[in-house]
């Protein structure tokens, strides 16, 4: 799981974080589990370590979310079907840190993308109801494609390749490259105090490229897997690890007291946006519905809930320009 014009606290600051898609998504951007935000090994395991998710005001506020005219809602065809069949079909994960998590204790799903996709289907149906179908990088297109589902909130990556097979509403986030430091780390601040620290970052992903490009001064060192990278950190092996903030803020998420992001977010943007049926008037409904939850502080108070209070990040970003 930044910032088109704006600055973000990595975190999110996009971020200064979007998590765990575990969302089993193997990388909506250029790296691996970036599409996740930072996957958890079981359903529970973001809450079993790390500040909790606030199960009552989030719940709060999905309740409270507007509901559209039943003149907005006639005129969208892909909207009037959803509304009439009763529930949003949703491709997304439920393994999610901070995106999209199912609770062990009452099997409801939550988190950012989770909470967007409950909002956008109170506003349709005047009920936040939603049926998840689970969805990986390599069938996000499908299941928009062959009717499965009616939309994918998944950190879904806006691409150029993409746009071919789906339409795009948003972007709803933004989110660049960010930084993880063991807690008591005091000298490392953004990009420019990795000069001569070592770095750790994924095998098989754009980490080497982007430490190589942003901190050629860094000594990197690869591994296999986010868990590996962190506990390297941990235990002092390695100074920062260099990959999606999304994926960052994940980490923290789990585990706070020892790990923390640190620096404003850097290196390309990496656009977040909700899939929906190519050729559809669905972007046109979406678009609208998002600017409007953006305006009246919904999306803050989401992002504050799911992201913020459980990574330590006070300041709440600002949504990117949605595209038109």
């Amino acid at each position: 799981m930044t910032v088109l014009t704006h600055r973000r606290k990595l975190a999110v600051s996009a971020i200064a974080l979007i998590a765990s898609m575990g969302m089993l998504l193997s990388g909506c951007g250029s790296q691996n589990g970036s599409d996740t935000g930072a996957s958890a090994s079981a359903a529970g395991d973001s809450t079993a370590a790390g500040k909790a998710l606030d199960a009552t005001a989030y719940d709060k506020l999905i309740a409270a979310g507007s509901v559209a005219d039943a003149s907005d809602v006639s005129a969208s065809s892909w909207a009037s079907s959803v509304k009439k069949a009763g529930v949003l079909k949703v491709g997304g994960t439920k393994t999610s840190t901070l995106f999209s998590l199912q609770s062990p204790d009452d099997n409801k799903v939550r988190g950012f993308d989770a909470g967007l996709s409950q909002l956008l289907a109170r506003y349709i149906i005047g009920d936040a109801k939603t049926e998840i179908s689970v969805v990986d990088s390599s069938t996000r297109e499908t299941v928009l494609q062959n009717g499965t589902v009616d939309s994918v909130f998944a950190t879904y990556s806006i691409t150029d390749s993409r746009k071919e097979k789906v339409d795009f509403a948003g972007p709803y986030y933004v989110s660049h490259q960010g930084i993880l430091v063991k807690s008591t780390t005091n000298d490392i601040s953004s990009v420019d105090d990795l000069a001569g620290k070592k770095v750790g970052v994924q095998a098989g992903s754009t980490g080497r490229q982007i430490v190589e490009k942003y901190a050629p001064k860094a000594t990197v060192q690869e591994f296999q897997t986010d868990a590996e990278i962190v506990q390297a950190i941990k235990q002092g092996r390695i100074d920062a690890y260099v990959v999606d903030q999304s994926l960052v803020l994940g980490d923290v998420a789990r585990d706070p007291d020892s790990i923390k992001s640190v620096g404003d977010g850097f290196g390309s943007e990496d656009p977040y946006g909700i899939g929906l049926p190519k050729g559809s008037d669905a972007a046109a409904f979406v678009n609208a519905w998002l600017k409007k939850i953006e305006e009246d502080g919904t999306w803050a108070k989401l992002w504050k809930i799911t992201i913020g209070d459980r990574t330590g990040v006070t300041d709440v970003p600002t949504p990117p320009t949605i595209d038109e």
